[in-house]
């Protein structure tokens, strides 16, 4: 192991010093540590709201001419045939339907409106950041009944260098931040089922890095 890591070179070494500095500093604005258990939420009424970088078809009811796509700007603006710098993050898309219904009547008797969005980005707080040893860190939209498992699959796992067993996770609950450590080895390597937990938009899961 020790003679892989000298290998690895000088990027590979910055990179996991910045994710160790990372947990460190999560770790200290969450004030308990790890032993802290997150309490178990209800997503019964999530919604997936529009985020900077979705991409979407909007279609008008009889009107094929004003019908096309559009992506959202990373300002969370969009602009589309007859509609200009309209704001859609933070919007649900029968929200926006509406919004885009409004500018049209101005020039489309009663128009009727769908959008259909097609791709994922959405807000940081719907999304569940993974940082440290894994193999592919990422923000990934979350989706509901979304699982540890479901999260660790869309980033490839670890990398060799992880610590599984000493990761944790870190939610936001009423205003502060709770953590709780995982057991990502018995996951996935041993398939340990008893190790998966149901997530939560906002998540942050911190892979840890094995010294030794």
């Amino acid at each position: 192991m020790g003679i892989k890591r000298l290998l690895s070179g000088s990027f590979h070494v910055g990179a996991r010093f910045l994710a160790g500095a990372l947990v460190v500093f999560l770790a200290a604005c969450a004030g308990p540590g790890p032993s802290t258990a997150v309490a178990p939420m209800s997503t019964a009424d999530y919604n997936y709201v529009i985020g900077p970088g979705d991409t979407m078809e909007i279609f008008v009811w009889g009107n094929e001419e004003l019908s096309t796509s559009a992506i959202v700007r990373p300002d969370g603006k969009l602009t589309t045939r007859l509609v200009e710098d309209l704001e859609a993050s933070g919007k649900t898309s029968t929200e926006l339907a509406r919004e885009i219904e409004k500018v049209y009547a101005e020039y489309v008797r009663q128009p009727v409106v769908s959008v259909i969005v097609n791709g994922f980005a959405g807000v940081p707080e719907q999304q569940v950041r993974v940082v440290g040893e894994a193999a592919q860190p990422t923000a990934v939209p979350f989706r509901q009944h979304m699982t540890l498992l479901d999260l660790m699959i869309a980033v490839g796992g670890m990398t060799e260098f992880a610590a599984g067993n000493r990761s944790v996770l870190v939610r936001t609950e009423g205003g502060r931040q709770v953590t709780q450590g995982l057991r990502l080895d018995d996951l996935l390597k041993d398939g340990d089922i008893s190790a998966n937990m149901a997530l939560q938009p906002g998540d942050v899961v911190i892979i840890s890095e094995s010294w030794f």
